[in-house]
């Protein structure tokens, strides 16, 4: 017989990074639905109201305590990250969950060309980003007797993305983490999680031109033939955070059409052009 558990998250309090776009505003739209207190977070201020704004009456129709507010944070700003965290706490009290979700890539070019400081700044984007999340929420979440945390990877942690620099190291920097922070704080009830999305139709993933050989390249190696939704990213992570998921920790879970099984995108025709395939190969 199964036990009885909260299969939810009403009324639970959850941190949002990157909340005002994409994959994390369709997060924080997915637990508001259902009750959950969020705090988004991102830099442009602009956007968070916006999101706010358009999910508010989503947490009025959960009729469940939904409730969302943001707050204007740089997640590689330790100072920032702890305003953060005290702010949602303030608001909502006990901390039960995070989604870090804000993160990004650089420049495409071949490693022999990337530029130290952007190389670190993707590098701090992702990977400190997480690990401050991780350093002020874990006791918020011990004192609340246990919580889940997720962290947005990307199929670039698995497959090889040429030409995306530090990016592909990044996602693999922030899934070491998570399995790293599931061993340490297991025995506290605090969980830790990634989620590797694969092409999924965000703002910058549509810069990608449909007809280009880029987009092909992604169709042809998804065995589903197709593009997500930040919606089925969403729904990962919703699982991830309530208690149908409390036996899994330290995992990475792909939502990505099988794109995973095949091979990652071919960038060669948007860098080609403009390099030189000399240059490319660091034959000039």
């Amino acid at each position: 017989m199964f036990a009885q558990r909260n299969h939810g998250v009403t009324e639970r309090s959850i941190i949002v990074t990157g909340g005002g776009t994409g994959i994390g505003a369709a997060c924080a739209a997915r637990l508001v639905a259902e009750g959950a207190k969020v705090t988004i977070c991102g830099r442009t201020e602009a956007k968070l109201v916006e999101t706010v704004d358009r999910l508010a009456p989503l947490a009025a129709e959960a009729g469940s305590g939904g409730e969302i507010r943001p707050v204007v944070a740089d997640v590689t700003d330790e100072a920032a990250v702890i305003r953060l965290v005290d702010a949602a706490t303030e608001a909502f009290g006990d901390l039960h969950g995070v989604v870090a979700n804000a993160g990004g890539g650089g420049a495409i070019v071949p490693f022999h060309l990337q530029e130290v400081d952007e190389f670190l700044r993707v590098l701090h984007l992702n990977v400190l980003g997480t690990m401050l999340l991780v350093k002020h929420t874990v006791r918020r979440m011990v004192a609340a007797g246990g919580g889940s945390f997720v962290a947005m990877s990307s199929i670039a942690g698995q497959l090889t993305h040429p030409y995306f620099g530090a990016y592909t190291v990044a996602k693999a920097g922030v899934e070491a983490l998570m399995r790293n922070a599931a061993d340490e704080y297991g025995e506290v009830q605090v969980r830790f999680n990634a989620v590797r999305p694969g092409f999924t139709t965000t703002e910058i993933m549509g810069l990608i031109p449909r007809d280009s050989e880029v987009y092909a390249s992604y169709i042809a190696n998804t065995p589903m033939a197709g593009v997500g939704e930040p919606d089925d990213v969403a729904e990962l992570v919703r699982f991830l955070l309530g208690d149908e998921s409390r036996w899994i920790t330290g995992q990475v879970l792909n939502v990505d059409g099988g794109h995973g099984l095949r091979r990652g995108p071919d960038f060669s025709s948007f860098v080609e052009p403009v390099l030189g395939r000399d240059t490319l190969l660091a034959r000039d």
